[in-house]
């Protein structure tokens, strides 16, 4: 990816995950934020990992990989370096939320705990570039588990909390799973 987008791309989500305001995006104004407001140190953290990852070189994935793994000890929280994710992603609750590296998701993306999005299937089978795309404005409730090779989630989307999704959702919809509690006196 063209070094210019990504620099873009890194300052538009700091200013909007971070800052958190329209000022315009300065190095000064994110580093005050992140250190000044301990809540979206997370995103800071791991938006500078991601972008050094996708740099392409070799010293600057080796950050990357020692920035996300210190992440991960700190939050419980796994987003691989790989994935893409647009601008406004807010993670709720930062306990067990694991997203694949080979997730797309649009902006404005809220992710609450104790949720997978990642590729299903037995270890045996071959899939050439599995893919999950997220679309704009999802939120997914918690202890939900999204699973699948080239699953497709529109723009506008809510999923309820525990909910498993293994296929593909259209714009504009709220899906959520069934739960029926059953109780046996013994």
């Amino acid at each position: 990816m063209n070094s210019k987008i990504l620099k873009e791309h890194l300052q538009e989500c700091l200013r909007k995950e971070v800052m958190m305001n329209d000022k315009p995006f300065t190095w000064s104004r994110a580093v005050h934020k992140a250190f000044k407001c301990p809540e979206r140190r997370f995103n800071f953290w791991w938006r500078i990992a991601s972008y050094l990852y996708k740099t392409e070189k070799n010293l600057n994935k080796t950050i990357a990989r020692k920035i996300n793994r210190n992440l991960i000890k700190k939050y419980n929280t796994e987003i691989q370096l790989p994935a893409t994710i647009g601008p406004g992603l807010n993670v709720t609750h930062f306990l067990s939320v694991v997203i694949n590296g080979c997730s797309t998701i649009g902006y404005n993306f809220k992710i609450r705990q104790n949720t997978t999005i990642g590729l299903g299937g037995s270890v045996g089978e071959k899939f050439n570039s599995p893919t999950i795309s997220i679309g704009n404005n999802v939120e997914i409730g918690a202890c939900c588990c999204i699973l699948g090779h080239n699953l497709l989630i529109g723009n506008n989307v809510t999923i309820g909390a525990m909910s498993f999704i293994n296929r593909d959702i259209p714009d504009n919809t709220v899906v959520y799973t069934e739960k029926n509690q059953v109780m046996r006196l013994k």
